[in-house]
């Protein structure tokens, strides 16, 4: 049984240091970075899918090259961006649905090929954003949470044309209780049950969450709701579309207040039928 609870930090002082942990897909755990002060020191951290070689090199190419048929946008921190979903005003809770007619035709064989595995076996999505990287613009994105009203538990994304690291930092007022990990490592850490014997502030923790070339990552739970994810500029080593895809909260759902609307805008959305909106 693994072991990681968040406990009272009552120094008001925190620092301003950050200490690097490597997320391993294959065993869950986020583990101190080599010739950190934490290195070979681990916690489990759930809510984190990675799905390698989701698309092939054909496809990503086509998708790539279809985006680029259509304008975009630019957006913050040098971003470029193409919206396939209702306009939002988040701080109002109000949306329109003037010039969204679904995600791209493009995008029909991700959503049924995310079907194939348990974890999405369920994931039907109702909007697509495309964001565009580059180095020699800065692209990033800040730390941030997604929206919880409208967008649901998961937020799934499909990373094309380079590598990246995902960020993930948390702002809570505890601490990470760490475990030791095992020799053997990585694989050991999948199967051992370790009793927590050091600490480290959770302000003072960024989990980095390796993004291969055409890989597929879900975020759900404390992932998805708690710790806040970025991209960072020194992590955007070339031309970088990141494609995320989200699902509607329970409010618009089944049983929800607007379930109507959440049905109207789903049965858009999956027409696949969609540009850009503008």
């Amino acid at each position: 049984m693994f072991l990681c609870i968040l406990f009272p930090f009552t120094d008001e002082k925190l620092s301003k240091r950050t200490h690097r942990f490597i997320y391993y897909p294959d065993t869950g755990w986020a583990v101190g970075a080599e010739e950190s002060d934490f290195e070979g020191w681990a916690f489990p951290f759930p809510g984190v899918t990675l799905i390698e070689d989701f698309v092939t090199p054909e496809e990503e190419a086509e998708m790539v090259q279809l985006m680029d048929r259509d304008p975009w946008k630019l957006s913050q921190s040098g971003r470029r961006k193409q919206d396939y979903g209702p306009k939002v005003n988040f701080r109002k809770q109000k949306l329109k649905r003037a010039g969204f007619r679904g995600l791209p035709s493009f995008s029909r064989e991700v959503v049924r090929r995310m079907g194939l595995y348990p974890i999405l076996e369920d994931f039907r999505p109702v909007e697509q954003c495309n964001l565009d990287y580059s180095p020699e613009r800065g692209s990033a994105i800040d730390p941030h949470l997604d929206d919880a009203w409208l967008w649901g538990e998961r937020l799934v994304s499909l990373n094309l044309l380079s590598p990246t690291v995902l960020s993930m930092s948390r702002e809570a007022p505890g601490s990470l209780l760490l475990c030791l990990a095992p020799s053997g490592f990585p694989e050991a850490l999948a199967d051992s049950a370790m009793a927590p014997s050091r600490s480290v502030p959770c302000q003072e923790v960024e989990v980095a969450v390796p993004l291969p070339r055409r890989s597929l990552v879900v975020l759900r739970g404390g992932a998805r709701h708690q710790w806040k994810h970025a991209i960072h500029r020194r992590h955007i080593g070339a031309r970088r579309v990141g494609v995320t895809f989200r699902e509607l909260s329970a409010e618009f759902g089944p049983g929800g207040k607007q379930q109507e609307l959440g049905r109207e805008l789903l049965q858009m959305a999956l027409s696949f039928q969609g540009r850009p909106t503008t």
